[in-house]
């Protein structure tokens, strides 16, 4: 590889805070919010144009479809998302569960008046580049947008990029699945111009189930889930190529459908996966972008053809970026294992539970028991530098874990945690690794999560 040497410069400093959040996924915006709420002063730093991250720019609109009836759920901020979007008129029941599915494009604005409300200091089209260390020790990220090469100084940094990007460039340890065996990616789409009555009649008439994800996917199940019905789409695209609509049988196109409006619109199609793509490398995600988008006009010819009401359905939109499940991980202070989650694991640091809901590397197990695990703050707190700390998809944890803890809402529990943890550093002066456990879940209390059932 060859290098050029940048000439030395200095960065103006954009701002300087208490607590700094980069990224606002559902684990970056509850940790803004959940920071911010305790008075101290906290920027959030988005990418885009918005914030939400799955929840808008990837357009995933099934915040909580593991909810059943005997689900022991998550609290606090995760829950307001859907309880806040819903009464702002921005939720359709959802069709799996006993949740309610997102408006993607409102909860944009659900989103912005949750970060208003809060105090939160909103910067959008700003990317966090590069942690600023004194040794060991974060004390602000590097950004970039319109206005330049920035810097912002803050006393704990909460790392919410979901790829771990400013604890693996501040040098913690992080860890990465060999390719293979990393999940897909997935680009989102939405239709319009479905017959929803003939559609819903086709799905009454014959339902796929929970059962059909262990036929096609190879996913292990309690069997408790194999008769529960399942918005799936896979023979479909099984027949399609039988009749050669689609000529490319390498494809990986299955999955889920979501909300169909009375005026036709589809509005979360999450059929087009990509495997074998590493989203930390520019040149993967350019051609798993371009791949999707060819794949999803695939999809929707091959559903003109084999689905009932979808004859005369056409592209919407693409999502605006791709939908990661599994890039980089912190190695933290504690790795969560698939025993954990699949065993009621409790910690002495809880920072919230999550009902016993995985999904991904061959396992699929709904909460459907009453089942949980709780999350440790030391699985979201890495090793070696100080003062930062990881939100969302990124924590600590192995494969199967992991699948339980990427999911939208399992971040929001991270997130919140992270936020009140910072905070109470700030508050007592201490740093991440000496924060009080028992002042955080005080904290935590005050904002509706229980830390122990």
């Amino acid at each position: 590889m060859r290098f050029i040497t940048e000439k030395e410069r200095q960065t103006p400093v954009l701002d300087e805070t208490d607590v700094l959040v980069v990224g606002s996924g559902p684990g970056g915006l509850a940790a803004a919010i959940a920071a911010a709420r305790t008075g101290v002063k906290t920027c959030l730093v988005e990418r885009y144009g918005c914030f939400g991250g799955n929840m808008t720019v990837v357009g995933v609109e099934s915040l909580a479809w593991y909810r059943h009836e005997k689900t022991i759920d998550s609290e606090g901020i995760g829950i307001e998302f859907e309880t806040r979007a819903a009464a702002m008129g921005a939720t359709a029941k959802e069709v799996q569960s006993d949740s309610q599915a997102l408006n993607t494009e409102l909860f944009k604005h659900v989103a912005d008046v949750l970060v208003t409300e809060s105090g939160a200091i909103p910067l959008l089209h700003c990317y966090g580049v590069e942690p600023v260390l004194e040794g060991d020790t974060i004390r602000g990220v590097v950004t970039e947008s319109k206005s330049g090469r920035q810097a912002i100084l803050a006393k704990v940094v909460i790392d919410a990029t979901g790829d771990a990007d400013i604890a693996f460039r501040a040098g913690a340890p992080c860890t990465v699945s060999p390719l293979p065996e990393r999940q897909a990616v997935t680009l989102v789409f939405s239709c319009c111009g479905v017959n929803r009555k003939e559609f819903m009649n086709y799905i009454e008439s014959d339902p796929a189930t929970y059962g059909d994800w262990g036929e096609d996917w190879a996913q292990q199940t309690s069997g408790l889930e194999n008769d529960m019905f399942s918005p799936y789409f896979q023979k479909q695209f099984d027949r399609a190529i039988q009749e050669k609509i689609i000529t490319q049988t390498d494809w990986d196109l299955c999955g889920s459908w979501s909300t169909i409006t009375e005026d036709g619109q589809a509005t979360y199609m999450n059929l087009v996966h990509l495997g074998n793509v590493d989203i930390t490398d520019i040149r993967d995600l350019t051609r798993a972008e371009m791949d999707g988008r060819a794949q999803v006009l695939e999809a929707i010819k091959a559903m003109n053809h084999t689905i009932p009401g979808f004859e005369k359905a056409k592209l919407r939109n693409f999502a605006m970026t791709l939908g990661t499940r599994d890039s980089r991980k912190i190695i933290g202070e504690y790795d969560l294992t698939g025993n954990d989650v699949l065993n009621e694991a409790r910690f002495d640091d809880s920072v919230g539970v999550f009902p016993e809901f995985v999904d991904g590397f061959g396992v699929l197990r709904l909460p459907v028991t009453g089942r949980y695990f709780q999350v440790p703050y030391r699985s979201i707190l890495p090793k070696k530098i100080e003062n930062l700390l990881v939100a969302g998809r990124a924590i600590a944890g192995d494969p199967i874990s992991h699948a339980a803890t990427r999911n939208m809402m399992c971040c929001a529990v991270s997130g919140q945690g992270a936020g009140v943890a910072a905070a109470v550093a700030v508050k007592t002066g201490t740093t991440c690794h000496g924060v009080s456990i028992a002042e955080i879940q005080k904290t935590l209390a005050a904002q509706n999560v229980r830390c122990h059932y």
